[in-house]
């Protein structure tokens, strides 16, 4: 079976999804989150709806506006999938996260974050989305063990100097990348994990070892992102 050409992950304010083949987000309020899961056979699907329209109706909203809404909603969401299926992320609860770290890059960490950072800037220049992933998929096959938050803050460390002789932008997605790769190379295994959140509107990209999100902002002490999309050496 082809690999989801969607994913998407569902949280108290929405839901969100991204398209491998455009690399585009879309979010999603709880009202549509909820048409996600809706039958595909006209019936079943038909009874979903009505049933939704029945809560709302409780709460003293308008049976017939409910109900246009929804199905105006859930033709919205066929166009988008297109007959493509979505793999939904699990339920996760908020990381510890950790903040830019403080360890001195070794040397070898620097020769290999310049590689990494170079493959990933490369890779998301020259490629579409879902053959980048595809890229990251195969560097988790490459011999290793899964990194503890000291291992992987000294390749971020390492990334981040090498970011500094980039003349061009060096974001959280080719940085997050970067690291993903480099600790491939260094027998190093990182969670590559791609986002979003809804209060502001936005996308992010960042790792995570020992279950912990590294190399943060400051004012991101509260998480606001939901995970959607996970890159790991548990399900390569």
């Amino acid at each position: 079976m082809s690999e989801p050409r969607l994913h998407a992950a569902t949280g108290p304010s929405g839901a969100a999804l991204l398209d491998l083949v455009t690399g585009r987000w879309t979010l999603l309020d709880p009202i549509a989150a909820g048409l996600l899961q809706l039958p595909d056979r006209a019936p079943e699907r038909a009874a979903a709806i009505e049933e939704a329209v029945a809560r709302w109706a409780a709460t003293g909203a308008d049976p017939g506006q409910v109900r246009a809404g929804l199905i105006r909603a859930a033709a919205d969401l066929d166009r988008l999938r297109a007959g493509r299926p979505v793999r939904h992320a699990p339920p996760s609860l908020a990381p510890t996260v950790l903040f830019a770290p403080a360890a001195r890059p070794a040397l070898r960490d620097r020769a290999v974050a310049v590689i990494g950072l170079g493959a990933a800037l490369l890779l998301l220049r020259a490629l579409p989305l879902r053959h980048v992933v595809t890229v990251a998929r195969a560097a988790t096959r490459l011999p290793g063990r899964p990194a503890h938050v000291r291992d992987a803050e000294a390749v971020l460390a390492a990334v981040r100097s090498a970011g500094t002789w980039w003349a061009g932008r060096v974001a959280c997605l080719e940085e997050s990348l970067a690291c993903h790769l480099a600790a491939a190379l260094t027998g190093h295994k990182v969670r590559w994990v791609l986002g979003a959140r809804f209060s502001p509107r936005g996308a992010h990209a960042w790792i995570e070892a020992d279950g912990r999100v590294l190399g943060q902002d400051d004012h991101d002490r509260l998480w606001p992102y939901l995970p959607v999309l996970t890159i790991s050496h548990s399900n390569r």
